[in-house]
């Protein structure tokens, strides 16, 4: 079907709302999002008030004269995103089953406005700087490398840290699904997999119905949940000072845990919660891939596609542009620091320690098997992450 300047366009259901520089355009049938500058929505409108195209253009030429206005072009996107309805009177089929989640609805909104109110989003905020002034005041709290090994076995070591990671995960994707419930919105808990880990993810997409402020709430409800654990967790740890009781030995397993996690969330060049809110209070959507080709002119982050055409960023964004590219680099140095001083400290203590076992243990004791079970295992791991990264 060819698309003219006398052609008229009919769209879907449409729903739009400003946001931080542009409009996020939701398909109310399928559920998607599409951000938009003023110039398309006024497009959209002179669409719905019946308009052909060559009068659109003509409008919006004068009206944008510093835009790049073709209505034609514009018109086959919209037909490919699947907004069109009708083109010159003639019905469009789109096969789009919807994307919106629809879970988690039977969780009370009251609920979830309990824990997510204007109240407690400021008692987040003190927990949180509550737990940076517990470190300043007792560095002794900050965890070791050494607190994930509770036992002489390195099997139980990793099985109670897997256990208590796993609830831990939970308790964060739970702040996500009350934050999204308490604005009555549906949401859903996918389980998928990051090479042979198992993860938890709350579908957010609704997210984008809300304010970019309400969005950065939700972005941030995981992560208060968990400073509200370390808050406990370290009270308990500066109570029970000086215990050697199995419970202490889980308490800083604990605090380990959510300070890594913590630490993980700063690391800018992977799309965390923290990156989200960077990204949402900015309102540059593709924060960290105009970051990637900033840096690559520089740094080799990445094979370059010669193909793609170097993109061209607006004004107001350079600034936020660069400025994140240093915490894009802050955050490479951030995990090269945990392999430095947690990670790698503990790989060599969890082999020394299994090396031990298979050579001061006979086979008929369970030491000398966890031993051989744990070598095993990070074999295998260690093979498979170098496939991954190789294929």
């Amino acid at each position: 079907m060819k698309i003219t300047l006398q052609s008229t366009v009919s769209l879907h259901s449409l729903s739009i709302r400003p946001d931080k520089k542009h409009y996020i355009v939701e398909d109310e049938q399928s559920g998607n999002y599409y951000e938009m500058p003023k110039v398309c929505i006024d497009a959209i409108e002179m669409m719905q008030e019946g308009k052909t195209l060559g009068e659109m253009e003509d409008i919006l030429v004068i009206r944008y004269p510093e835009e790049d206005v073709e209505l034609i072009s514009f018109t086959e996107q919209l037909i490919d995103f699947g907004l069109v309805k009708e083109l010159d009177g003639q019905i469009l089929t789109r096969e789009k089953q919807t994307q919106s989640p629809a879970g988690l609805e039977w969780i009370p909104q009251w609920l979830g406005k309990f824990f997510f109110n204007g109240l407690t989003n400021k008692v987040y905020g003190l927990i949180f700087l509550a737990n940076i002034l517990f470190f300043i005041w007792k560095p002794h709290l900050l965890p070791n490398y050494g607190d994930i090994f509770l036992f002489d076995s390195m099997m139980m070591n990793m099985v109670t840290y897997m256990i208590i990671s796993l609830i831990l995960i939970l308790i964060h994707e739970s702040g996500h699904i009350l934050a999204i419930r308490a604005h009555g919105l549906p949401t859903k808990l996918n389980i998928g997999n990051r090479l042979f880990l198992v993860v938890f993810e709350t579908d957010l997409t609704t997210a984008w119905k809300l304010s970019p402020k309400q969005r950065n709430q939700l972005y941030l409800a995981g992560m208060s949940f968990e400073q509200v654990i370390l808050f406990l967790a370290l009270s308990i740890s500066f109570f029970s000072a000086g215990s050697n009781s199995l419970l202490a030995g889980i308490i800083s397993l604990i605090i380990f845990d959510i300070f890594i996690k913590f630490i993980y969330q700063c690391c800018f060049y992977m799309k965390t919660d923290l990156y989200y809110v960077v990204e949402n209070s900015t309102g540059c959507y593709n924060l960290m891939e105009s970051s990637q080709q900033l840096l690559s002119k520089w740094i080799p982050l990445r094979k370059q596609d010669r193909r793609n055409k170097e993109a061209i960023f607006e004004k107001s964004e350079v600034t936020i542009i660069r400025f994140y590219s240093l915490f894009y680099l802050l955050g490479m140095m951030l995990m090269a620091g945990l392999l430095i001083f947690y990670f790698l400290p503990q790989i060599l203590f969890a082999f020394s320690q299994s090396l031990h076992h298979l050579t001061t243990y006979s086979p008929a004791t369970p030491y000398f098997w966890d031993g051989i079970t744990f070598i095993t295992q990070t074999i295998i791991i260690a093979s498979i992450l170098v496939y991954t990264r190789l294929r």
